[in-house]
């Protein structure tokens, strides 16, 4: 009996050591995902901005940028698979995506594009500064699609923050063209006001998509499944773009935009190539975030980024911090710490329910029968 029981100990124990590797593992996975999502979502903007405020013309091109760069994804790709052949000495898998997640990835690349193109023509119209507090909206419309379609459980803290995010763009919206750059007309302005708008939300849309399609699809979900389907969706997502770029003759007009570019013809490809590759950060940053956690979490880490971008704006370009843009950003940041607030409260309220939960069970089992 005592030998028994010494084995069920080594293997409770074993066991244990095992679920901490396991969370240990995910945790670190999430602060990785989190680093990438974070340069992704300030790099790319100011880097997109860059390329319009220095003669840059072209949505289409610029949208393209956005996922132009998914060969990127082949590096870790390739990496996974040495890893697992020399790990395995046999012939190992080369693709993990299935054709419901393949099918899923397209449709999800398309709407990514229409997004693109929002975007990239928001910010063409817009100060960085502005269009990255209309953005921060997407933390409202990805917590209703969450709830909507994956049963997102919400507190009175993420209720709270979703209403200061809220109250935020309507300030912000009211007195917006205060910050309309020179020689750009009100239509114009406004117009690029609701086209980012509409990308926050059509955004905030695809965010709870991933999240579902992981949910219902039959497979092993994995990190390098993860990276086969962010490149999927910007496969898709760019070849909408290049539809575009072929129609609005953008290919043709690249040598003479880059001839008249203010910064010089190598920085203007060095700009663009970098617009590629900073904002393939930011896509597979978001989706990394949703496999370790949850889309909210993802749209909440964008929003979160808010005041960076912020600030790198006003030292870069110089641009007007306005008291409407003091308002809306205090009101997000007070939104920030709403929410994160309640999730801690939350996690010290389930560790606290876990440690009385097994009080009980020692208790139980020590008293007599």
């Amino acid at each position: 009996m005592e030998i028994e029981s010494q084995a069920n100990n080594h293997e409770e124990e074993f066991n244990k050591q095992k679920t901490v590797q396991k969370i240990f593992l995910k945790r670190m996975i999430l602060l990785m995902n989190c680093a990438i999502l974070s340069i992704g979502n300030t790099g790319g903007p100011l880097l997109l901005r860059l390329y319009f405020i220095r003669g840059g013309k072209r949505v289409w091109l610029s949208c393209w940028l956005e996922t132009g760069g998914w060969p990127i994804m082949l590096i870790p790709l390739l990496g996974s698979y040495i890893y697992r052949v020399r790990k395995s000495k046999e012939k190992a898998k080369l693709l993990f995506i299935t054709p419901f997640l393949f099918v899923a990835g397209a449709v999800l690349g398309v709407l990514t594009g229409v997004d693109d193109y929002l975007y990239a023509y928001g910010v063409s119209k817009l100060p960085v500064s502005t269009s990255a507090l209309i953005i921060s909206t997407q933390l409202v419309f990805t917590a209703g699609f969450a709830f909507l379609l994956v049963k997102q459980k919400f507190t009175s803290y993420t209720i709270n923050a979703i209403v200061l995010l809220t109250v935020a763009a309507v300030v912000l919206g009211v007195r917006a063209s205060s910050d309309r750059p020179n020689g750009e007309s009100k239509m114009e302005y406004f117009t690029g006001f609701f086209m980012t708008l509409g990308a926050s939300a059509l955004y905030g849309f695809v965010l709870p998509m991933v999240e579902l399609t992981y949910k219902k699809s039959k497979t092993k979900i994995s990190y390098t499944l993860v990276i086969e389907m962010q490149m999927v969706m910007s496969l898709f997502a760019t070849a909408f773009c290049t539809i575009g770029m072929l129609i609005n003759k953008d290919f043709q007009a690249i040598p003479r935009e880059a001839k008249a570019y203010e910064l010089g013809e190598a920085k203007y490809y060095t700009v663009l190539v970098s617009n590629a590759i900073v904002w393939q950060f930011f896509f597979l940053g978001a989706i990394g975030v949703i496999f370790s956690a949850s889309s909210l979490l993802s749209g909440i880490m964008i929003a979160v980024l808010l005041p960076l971008t912020e600030s790198l704006a006003v030292v870069f370009y110089h641009e007007k911090f306005s008291s409407e843009k003091g308002i809306a950003l205090a009101l997000s940041l007070w939104g920030f710490v709403s929410y994160f607030y309640g999730e801690y409260k939350q996690t010290k309220q389930l560790q606290q329910s876990i440690i009385e939960s097994k009080t009980n069970t020692v208790v139980n089992a020590s008293s007599p029968t």
